[in-house]
């Protein structure tokens, strides 16, 4: 993908000095200083709104992966070997999604953090469907998140009409900054990132599972249907709640 790349401005504190992001005790930026800067980010290539993150916020940086793709971890990986990929194991995922996170983690020697959800006695998303996404994915999410600074997803406004206002930096209900840096591109862009860099791939999107959850509450799609139809598919429900939270 080439986009043309245009210097970032660094935001001050209102003395003419910048910010030092680096250190924990940093200024906090009010919203409308991170709508500036996402403003100006959406101009520049994902490669550089990651080098950005991390140059800003490292090591109080995390990403989380869903294993759907491994497109954000191969441009983060690039940029900075390092940094921390989060990866909640909800005990309802597809065996395929465990085994493409084995996959990517030796493929690309991850820092990887997996955030194992203890067993219930009953299955939770049948004793109590409601709540189970917030207690499973968005409980751990908290947790992998705390002492951060900043965190990084994939999140992509083409996925789904929830998804269209994403933008490439902003603040989450904990106070972090939230950064999107693929939030621009479309699915053609995402598939001819995957083929001209062979990016590894969950095998069940090539078997009618563009957008793929746990087990339990994800259902294949048919052609022509919303990418994200088969999410909890006959529920009231579109999102998990972690880019809510």
């Amino acid at each position: 993908m080439t986009v043309a790349e245009s210097p970032i401005r660094t935001i001050t504190n209102g003395t003419g000095s910048p910010y030092n992001l680096i250190d924990p005790a940093r200024p906090v930026y009010s919203d409308a200083e991170l709508a500036e800067i996402s403003a100006e980010l959406e101009k520049v290539s994902a490669t550089k709104v990651i080098r950005w993150a991390v140059e800003n916020f490292s090591p109080h940086l995390a990403m989380t992966a869903s294993m759907t793709d491994a497109v954000l971890i191969d441009l983060a990986i690039k940029v900075d070997p390092a940094i921390e990929v989060v990866f909640i194991d909800t005990g309802y995922h597809f065996p395929e999604t465990l085994e493409t996170v084995e996959e990517v983690r030796r493929h690309y020697g991850l820092n990887l953090r997996m955030m194992t959800v203890a067993r219930q006695a009953e299955e939770l998303w049948e004793a109590d469907p409601e709540n189970c996404c917030s207690a499973v994915k968005v409980g751990q999410l908290d947790r992998a998140l705390a002492g951060k600074a900043a965190w990084m997803s994939g999140l992509r406004r083409a996925e789904a009409e929830s998804r269209a206002g994403a933008p490439i930096v902003s603040r989450d209900l904990r106070g972090l900054v939230k950064v999107s840096p693929i939030a621009t591109w479309t699915d053609e862009d995402v598939a001819a990132y995957i083929r001209d860099n062979d990016v590894i791939v969950n095998p069940l999107t090539l078997r009618g599972y563009p957008s793929i959850g746990c087990e339990p509450c994800t259902s294949p799609v048919a052609d022509g249907e919303d990418p994200r139809a088969g999410r909890w598919r006959g529920k009231d429900k579109s999102e998990c709640g972690l880019h809510l939270a």
